[in-house]
């Protein structure tokens, strides 16, 4: 986690969107891409079935009422992200869905300061604040990748100062550093979180995979795919568990309701089918925000944490969990959260917190 803290490129252009961002309509935005590109012939085979799924998720109340026009023309040139960054003004974690948000993932709020009757935001639930605007960018007509066949690969957050529930906050986000995978394409979706000082105070980057989509990309020579990543994994061996966590079939649809994620692979097991899931899966961030709310981070210490996500965790489900704590209290330099499959010994995610 020694990624410096990440910067809105210089030649980037700053869109303003007023109103709230709200994700049913984006996911509904992002189906009507999918539906479109499906006329085309364009799409990915679970892109074609992406508008059942929708149709049978709490987005079916955003669809447009129809999505039969006339087919859009394809365009056959490399890849290219927009350069454009949307920023929304004002945004604040109000203390009803804080409380709620973190009831849902086990975190316990502390003080902002000692003393203070305010509470600081819990960093998993700065991200669920930020993440409307980043899938505003991701949902824009000129991204180039589908955005509901893409994989969520891993997350890099800073947190560098606490944030007040009811305090305003500035989101800044945009997408950059796409890049050939053997397996797709890759790009990063970024957002900062500023205080009216303009100060960044939280700052997130997402990885994710476009699964299948291999095209040239502009400004890079022609490629093989292999960036280097790779898909094998060390072999995994469980450390010894310190705790458990058993989760019920509606977990999805739970984190759903304080996240806004209405993504339909997490919200019931004939929706996730829809979409080539087996059944219904947990959110990647309700995992890495649940161990994240694990950890000995003390209060009012600035640090930084990395989730990286292997094998989805399939609802319900009971996973096993181990805490690695760095020592505790002033002392604390860091942590780790191993959660994994006990049956299969398949891991699900792994996240490290360090102080800054």
């Amino acid at each position: 986690m020694s990624e410096e803290l990440p910067g809105l490129p210089g030649d980037y252009e700053v869109e303003l969107l007023r109103g709230p961002v709200k994700l049913p309509g984006l996911y509904a935005t992002a189906g009507a891409h999918a539906a479109a590109s499906a006329l085309t012939g364009a799409a990915s085979s679970a892109t074609r079935k992406v508008l059942p799924a929708l149709r049978n998720s709490p987005v079916k109340k955003v669809l447009p009422a129809s999505l039969r026009g006339e087919a859009p023309e394809r365009v056959d040139a490399s890849l290219e992200l927009p350069r454009v960054a949307h920023e929304v003004r004002g945004l604040s974690a109000e203390p009803e869905w804080h409380e709620k948000f973190c009831r849902v993932v086990h975190a316990t709020p502390h003080p902002v300061a000692p003393g203070s009757e305010l509470s600081a935001v819990f960093s998993g639930a700065l991200h669920a604040l930020a993440f409307p605007v980043a899938m505003s960018v991701l949902t824009r007509p000129d991204f180039p990748l589908p955005v509901l066949g893409m994989v969520h690969l891993s997350n890099t957050v800073h947190h560098v100062t606490d944030v007040a529930v009811g305090e305003p906050v500035t989101a800044t986000a945009w997408v950059e550093n796409l890049r050939a995978h053997r397996s797709g394409t890759m790009v990063d979706a970024v957002v900062t979180l500023g205080s009216e000082d303009g100060d960044v105070v939280w700052a997130g980057r997402s990885t994710y995979l476009a699964k299948g989509v291999h095209t040239a990309i502009a400004g890079q020579s022609p490629s093989t795919g292999d960036s280097g990543e790779t898909e094998k994994r060390e072999e995994f061996t469980p450390p010894h568990p310190t705790g458990e966590w058993r989760l019920g079939a509606g977990t999805g649809r739970e984190y759903a309701a304080v996240s806004g994620d209405y993504n339909p692979i997490h919200l019931s097991d004939p929706s996730a089918r829809a979409l080539g899931m087996k059944s219904a899966i947990a959110h990647g961030m309700y995992t890495a925000s649940r161990a994240l709310a694990m950890t000995g981070v003390p209060a009012e210490v600035p640090f930084a944490w990395s989730v990286d996500f292997a094998t989805p965790v399939r609802l319900p489900a009971t996973v096993a969990v181990a805490v690695d704590d760095d020592d505790r209290g002033h002392s604390w330099r860091g942590s780790t959260v191993d959660v994994w499959d006990p049956k299969r010994n398949r891991p699900h995610a792994q996240l490290r917190v360090s102080a800054l």
